[in-house]
């Protein structure tokens, strides 16, 4: 089972964070998105265009399962791991603990569109633009992600830096619990 476990919204700093924190506890890290793309050898961009959503979810799913069961260092989640009853299930009894990197949709929207990979790795999720669904699909996550969450985290203003101490700060209070 994994140290710690990041979900979040797309550009809320998953990867940033998890590569960070790894260090600090001295572990490695996996980027489940980055993973799946080096096994399917394609983009998650590619997977849904060609594929479909659900054929993507699916992979996701499977991975989800897998990394749960064996893997001992900090997992960075797809942003969208949580529409699936299942992984939600996964994450609560398997994930722990999870930390929730929340930022706000204007935020999102700014890291994305600074994000030359946006465009090609992350899809749109509707049939919106990727940044104008922004807000519309972060809402509908927004329950998810907490019905999971052991801990919340705005990364809307902190860096990386700052989040790990967070993180950090609230494992070591959790062990001397």
């Amino acid at each position: 089972m994994p140290q710690v476990t990041l979900i979040g919204y797309r550009g809320v700093g998953k990867t940033s964070v998890a590569e960070a924190l790894s260090v600090t506890l001295g572990c490695s890290w996996c980027d489940c998105d980055v993973e799946l793309e080096r096994r399917c050898g394609r983009t998650i961009a590619d997977i849904i265009t060609r594929d479909g959503e659900a054929a993507f979810r699916d992979a996701e799913q499977e991975l989800l399962s897998e990394l749960l069961a064996g893997f001992a260092g900090v997992l960075a989640t797809g942003g969208g791991v949580v529409v699936r009853d299942a992984n939600r299930q996964r994450l609560a009894a398997e994930g722990r603990p999870v930390v929730w990197l929340q930022a706000d949709a204007a935020t999102i929207r700014r890291r994305l569109a600074a994000d030359p990979a946006t465009a090609s790795r992350r899809p749109g999720l509707t049939t919106a633009n990727p940044l104008d669904e922004v807000a519309a699909v972060l809402a509908a996550r927004e329950p998810l992600y907490a019905s999971v969450a052991d801990l919340t985290v705005d990364t809307t203003a902190e860096p990386a830096a700052a989040v790990v101490e967070r993180i950090v700060a609230w494992l070591t209070a959790q062990e001397a619990a």
